[in-house]
């Protein structure tokens, strides 16, 4: 009863606009005085510091700021032509550089939001120009946008492998191959749409001079080559890779500058500038999620003491069920969870509780680890408070309500995939095994 009237108090505070950070603040520390845990909370503080210690979360503000760069500078639209150059002239061929762009985009910002935000101002009124239905544009950037946390750098990758001391590197590793094959499913659907809808396509259609948009598209390819490739054979941590990823964004927002024809004094204000801008917004983010970390640590605390892990398993034990089984239902209950919840509190919430005896039972910690960050992002897709249909339905002049009912086919293949990653292992720990980051 304690935690029905906890999570119902949080549904509360954050219809009624409280900010996630400090809806999880709260609920951590009202968590003990209903639990009858208040002589603990005097040894908070040295708890929280204790477990946010850790090199790896360096990583995120440093990801979340080359992502912002990104976005602010030219580099998003430099990747958006490469994807036209490609796969543009095919019909439907809008639909196939809507997904294409995520995923250049997402070896570098590692965040659905930025990745919405991004592409939704630049494809999303090109693609509702040529024929496109804005409803159906606005959804595929939507589904789309999701490749974004689950292709290498991924910072509720790092946030999960952190608060569950699991591997980064094999996390990424693990990601690559369901981020593909989530490509490929979208890529699938729209084929199917485009033919039956009759989408524009042609020749025409990408007009782009290829030696030149790759060239200019090349340097900017290096980042995600460069931060995968060294974090996954060992060459930087993720936290270095972050910094590096972050020098090479700048450089490329001022190089790109001078190309098209800014003086260097220019360019480089105009660096600078959106370097400032970038960095704020960074602050900003860095912060509420340090917070919901702060909130993270007690609830662990509070579920250490309560042997919540320990009663969780001899459930499943009484019950009779298999791993698979135990492992399904809690990916029902993330679903449902990413439904109303940020995948951040979420993660706060539900991971630490339910994950570990689904591994304790012989459940993979990479594979659990993939799949569950899959599943709560798909929430930020879902009705009724997908943030990224919010950030998307604003962007595009698109209705929520609108958004919501466009989404669902999209969000059914996707749950198709999950699915599939949750019967079939091999497809998220195939690629670790072979880089030796598993056994």
């Amino acid at each position: 009863m304690v935690w029905v009237l906890l999570v119902l108090f949080a549904v509360a505070a954050v219809m009624s606009g409280v900010a996630i950070s400090y809806v999880a603040g709260a609920l951590a520390v009202l968590a003990f005085v209903m639990n009858d845990q208040v002589a603990y909370l005097g040894i908070l503080p040295q708890r929280i510091f204790s477990q946010i210690d850790v090199f790896t979360f360096l990583a995120m503000p440093l990801f979340i700021l080359a992502g912002e760069t990104m976005t602010k500078g030219s580099v998003t639209r430099i990747l958006i032509d490469l994807a036209m150059l490609v796969v543009g002239r095919l019909k439907g061929g809008l639909g196939y550089v809507n997904i294409a762009s995520s995923v250049f985009l997402a070896g570098i910002s590692g965040s659905a939001v930025a990745d919405a935000a991004a592409t939704t101002n630049t494809l999303v009124p090109e693609m509702t120009a040529k024929g496109y239905r804005a409803d159906f544009a606005a959804a595929l950037t939507a589904a789309s946008c999701v490749i974004g946390p689950i292709i290498p750098p991924s910072i509720v990758m790092i946030f999960y492998g952190a608060l569950m001391n699991v591997s980064v590197a094999a996390l990424f590793a693990g990601g690559i191959v369901p981020g593909l094959l989530m490509a490929l499913f979208l890529v699938v659907y729209n084929f199917w749409i485009a033919r039956r809808d009759t989408h524009p396509g042609g020749a025409s259609e990408a007009n782009l001079p290829a030696i030149q948009t790759v060239l200019r598209a090349t340097p900017a390819l290096l980042i995600p080559i460069t931060i995968v490739a060294g974090i996954v054979f060992g060459i930087v941590t993720p936290t270095e890779a972050a910094a590096i990823a972050v020098a090479i964004t700048t450089t490329l927002v001022f190089l790109y500058a001078v190309l098209d024809g800014a003086s260097v004094s220019k360019a480089l204000k105009s660096t600078s500038a959106l370097t400032s801008a970038s960095v704020e917004r960074t602050v900003m983010l860095t912060g509420s999620i340090f917070m919901i970390l702060f909130a993270a640590a007690v609830f662990g605390y509070l579920m250490g003491l309560l042997r919540v892990p320990e009663q969780i398993a001899g459930l499943v034990q009484s019950a009779g069920l298999s791993v698979m089984s135990y492992f399904m239902v809690v990916s029902g209950i993330l679903f449902v969870a990413g439904m109303v919840m940020d995948v951040s509190m979420a993660l706060v919430l539900l991971v630490p509780v339910l994950v570990p005896a689904a591994i304790a039972g012989g459940a993979d910690p990479i594979h659990v680890g993939v799949v569950s960050c899959l599943n709560l992002t798909l929430g930020l897709i879902s009705p009724p408070f997908g943030g990224c249909l919010m950030v998307i339905s604003a962007a595009s002049g698109v209705s929520y309500l609108g958004l919501s009912r466009a989404i669902l086919p999209f969000l059914g293949v996707q749950l198709t995939l999950l699915i599939l990653l949750i019967l079939v292992p091999d497809l998220t720990l195939a690629l670790p095994r072979v880089l030796g980051l598993i056994k």
